[in-house]
């Protein structure tokens, strides 16, 4: 049973610029725990669907509604010693705010350049290029 899979799921949540620049900006979480920059996701609750798991996540851990877009690459790596599998898409946020928890104490608007410079793993910069795409494409 250790070697299963976890599967989790996340997204990519961006807005409007604020300035009227015609920009963009990507929405990071802060996790205290592992002192880290990271898009928002989490664990699949039992018989919960991946997109479903993304939206809860974004919400629970930003305080933001959003609207999925486009389903962005799957990260595959192995964490605490088992493989974890997971789902992004791109979202738009809504309407919200942000309150500041146990799981994320802090999260950061920023540009897609800042962005990929402050995520802590390779892994989730790949993901900015990706919305960048998905978005130009759209």
């Amino acid at each position: 049973m250790r070697d299963e899979t976890v599967l989790a799921a996340g997204c990519v949540l961006w807005r409007r610029s604020p300035y009227g620049d015609e920009g963009i900006e990507i929405c990071l979480v802060h996790r205290p725990k592992y002192d880290d920059w990271s898009h928002p996701k989490g664990k699949q609750k039992r018989l919960e669907k991946s997109l479903d798991c993304a939206l809860r996540e974004v919400l629970e851990e930003t305080g933001h509604h959003c609207v999925p877009g486009a389903r962005l690459p799957t990260a595959r790596y192995v964490a605490n010693g088992r493989p974890k599998q997971v789902s992004y898409w791109a979202a738009e946020a809504t309407t919200g705010s942000f309150t500041p928890g146990e799981e994320v104490d802090r999260i950061l608007w920023l540009p897609p350049a800042a962005a990929r410079n402050r995520l802590t793993q390779p892994r989730d910069r790949m993901l900015v290029d990706a919305l960048l795409e998905a978005l130009h494409s759209a």
